[in-house]
C-alpha cells in the first residue's frame, strides 16, 4: 500500500503522523511510504532521516494526497486538506467529529474511509490510541495552569506549591481517567493540594489505593463541584465520553462562585470542552478571560512537546497502521473489533453513532459495513 504523511498545518502543530521508526516498519513489510517535505522537522526528524530508510519526499501536500492510498496524520484534516481526500482512500488520524460538524460533512462528502484514533478500542474497552496523548495532555495541564496562574498572565498570582507558612494552590481535577490521573499526579508533585472528582466509586478506590493519599478523591455532583469552586485556584477539566461531545460540568453562572482570576484548563476542548464558556485557543494565544476567570483551552496541547508526543503516538498507532496497510481497511476491521470501533465514515456513511447523536443525523454501527 502507498502510505502518505503530510505536514501538519494546524496552528503551532509540530507533531508528525509517521516517525522514521514507523516508516521503516511499513517499508520492511513491503509498503511504500512518502512524507511531505519537512513534515517531521518540528518533531526533530529531518527529511534526511526518512530518505536514509527509503521514504519518498514529496514537495507538496497535493502531490502526497494524490499519490497516497492511506493518509496518516496527527490532527484532524483542515478544510484545505479535506478537499483533497477521495473515495477509496483511508484516513487514519484523530478526528474528534462530535465537536466539528463542518469536518463531518466534508468527510462524508469526500467518501473517504476515516478511522479515528480516539474511538479505536482495546479488548478491555479502553482507548489505546487516545491514551498516550491523554497522558501528555494530562501532565501538561498543571504546567500550563501554573503559568496561567501567574499574575503577569492574568492569574491570581498563586504558586502551585506555596512556601513555608503559605498554603499551596488548591487544584480541582474533574475526571479520574487517564488525563485526570496524570494531571493530579503532576499537580500534587508540584506541591498543590489536589482533589479528583469522578462518578466511579471503583475508579476512586483504585486511585486511593494506587496513590495512597498523594491527592484526594471526591464523588462528583453539581453540589460538590459548586462547593469546591469557592476555594479553587485551578480547575482542570478532564472528562471524556468516547466519540461524543464532552458534558458541560461548569456553567457560566457558576463562574461567579470562583475566586477572581482563578484558572480553568479545559483538556476536553477537542470534544467541545467541559465548561460552558470554553472555546478553542492556540499556542499562539492560549488564554482568555470570561467574567474574571482565566481560561486555557488549547486544542492541541501535546503539540507543545512534539518530539515526545510523536514518539508516544507512533508507539500506539503502529500496529493498527500496519494491519490497515497489510490487509486493507475491511479485513483489518473484520480481524479486530476494536479497530472497527475507530471507523467514523465510509463512502458517505456516518459510522459513529455518538457523532450522529451529537448532531441529530443518521449513523450506522460500523460493524454493519463488514
Amino acid at each position: 500500500m502507498r502510505i502518505g504523511c503530510p505536514k501538519e498545518i494546524k496552528n503551532q502543530e509540530y507533531r508528525v503522523g509517521i516517525a522514521p521508526a514507523a516508516a521503516q516498519a511499513a517499508i520492511l513489510r513491503g509498503h511504500e511510504v512518502a512524507i511531505e517535505t519537512n513534515a517531521g522537522t518540528g518533531a526533530g526528524f529531518p527529511d534526511e532521516d526518512y530518505i536514509a530508510i527509503g521514504v519518498k519526499i514529496l514537495a507538496t501536500a497535493k502531490e502526497l494526497f494524490d499519490w497516497a492510498e492511506m493518509i496518516v496524520k496527527v490532527k484532524e484534516p483542515q478544510p484545505v486538506e479535506r478537499a483533497m481526500l477521495r473515495k477509496g482512500q483511508i484516513l487514519y488520524t484523530y478526528l474528534h467529529l462530535a465537536a466539528d460538524r463542518p469536518q463531518m460533512d466534508d468527510l462524508l462528502k469526500s467518501g473517504v474511509t476515516a478511522i479515528a484514533y480516539e474511538t479505536v478500542t482495546d479488548s478491555n474497552g479502553g482507548l489505546p490510541l487516545l491514551a498516550p496523548m491523554s497522558e501528555v495532555a494530562g501532565r501538561l495541564a498543571p504546567q500550563v495552569g501554573s503559568w496561567s496562574l501567574q499574575k503577569a498572565n492574568g492569574g491570581r498570582g498563586v504558586l502551585m506549591g506555596g512556601v513555608p507558612g503559605v498554603s499551596p494552590a488548591n487544584v480541582i481535577v474533574l475526571g479520574g481517567g487517564v488525563v485526570g490521573t496524570q494531571a493530579a499526579r503532576v499537580a500534587a508533585g508540584m506541591g498543590a493540594d489536589v482533589t479528583v472528582f469522578d462518578l466511579s466509586l471503583n475508579r476512586m478506590k483504585y486511585l486511593d489505593d494506587a496513590y495512597r493519599g498523594v491527592f484526594k478523591t471526591q464523588y462528583s455532583s453539581n453540589h460538590a463541584i459548586e462547593q469546591a469552586l469557592a476555594t479553587a485556584d485551578m480547575v482542570i477539566g478532564a472528562v471524556l465520553i468516547p466519540g461524543a461531545a464532552a458534558p458541560k460540568l461548569i456553567s457560566r453562572a457558576q463562574l461567579s462562585l470562583m475566586q477572581p482570576s482563578s484558572v480553568l484548563v479545559d483538556v476536553a476542548i477537542d470534544q467541545g470542552g467541559c465548561f460552558e464558556t470554553s472555546k478553542a485557543t492556540t499556542h499562539d494565544d492560549p488564554i482568555y478571560e470570561v467574567d474574571g476567570i482565566v481560561h486555557y483551552c488549547v486544542a492541541n496541547m501535546p503539540g507543545a512537546v512534539a518530539r515526545t508526543s510523536t514518539q508516544a503516538l507512533g508507539n500506539a498507532t503502529l500496529p493498527q497502521l500496519l494491519a490497515l496497510a497489510d490487509k486493507g481497511w475491511k479485513k483489518a476491521c473484520q480481524d479486530d473489533a476494536g479497530l472497527t470501533n475507530g471507523l467514523n465514515t465510509h463512502e458517505g456513511i456516518l459510522t459513529c453513532p455518538a457523532v450522529g447523536e451529537a448532531f441529530g443525523v443518521d449513523a450506522v454501527e460500523p460493524s454493519s459495513l463488514l
